[in-house]
């Protein structure tokens, strides 16, 4: 069963070296085919007790966008940003990924003494960081981080469901579903679409 100890044993390591306040930081979005990567940093109160607080994929819709009210209430400081389609065309996913977690951290309105990122891989993001793997499901931060890019970056892809409505964008959230890619076939790409993500299903195609 989790409690407020499981996913806090983490940030109480630091809080007993002194070191806060610790913000976590994750992304949503690495794997679809179309739309921006979604990152989100937050600062939460030590020991804050959110009821059902979890890896934001362990959850539903419904119980993520009230968690993600409560959260964005109850948080000493968080950011939430996006990296492009455009962007992840051009530098990759994963430095778009940290491009977006970059920006998502300065918008901190507070500035954290460490930065728990979820994944196992490093950036400088000029400040201590730890990496942790599985973290939000290890950290009430992550976490929170989780469950605030999760619920942005899906409200974008409703949005652009309505300007592209062929694609399914608000069933599926980009990725790459059956419809997804029957669409696809169909119609092509649209403009929102990762065209480095399509190479191989033009190649196979």
């Amino acid at each position: 069963m989790e409690s407020k100890f499981d996913l806090w044993e983490i940030e109480r390591e630091y809080f007993a070296q002194g070191i806060q306040p610790i913000c976590g930081v994750d992304e949503a979005g690495r794997g679809p085919l179309a739309g921006p990567v979604c990152a989100a940093a937050v600062i939460l109160p030590p020991e804050l007790e959110i009821p059902g607080l979890n890896d934001s994929k362990k959850l539903t819709d419904k119980k993520r966008r009230a968690l993600f009210e409560i959260i964005k209430s109850e948080a000493v400081a968080y950011g939430i940003a996006f990296a492009s389609h455009e962007e992840i065309d051009e530098i990759n996913i994963l430095q778009a990924t940290f491009l977006a977690m970059e920006r998502a951290i300065a918008q901190l309105s507070v500035q954290p003494a460490l930065a728990l990122i979820d994944g196992n891989r490093e950036k400088d993001f000029g400040l201590p960081i730890r990496t942790v793997v599985g973290g939000d499901a290890r950290s009430a931060n992550i976490a929170a981080a989780s469950i605030l890019a999760k619920v942005t970056r899906d409200d974008l892809m409703i949005e652009l469901a309505k300007q592209y409505p062929a694609y399914g964008f608000d069933v599926h959230k980009g990725y790459g579903t059956k419809r997804h890619y029957e669409a696809l076939r169909a119609y092509g790409a649209s403009p929102v679409h990762r065209q480095t993500f399509l190479r191989k299903f033009y190649g196979a195609g």
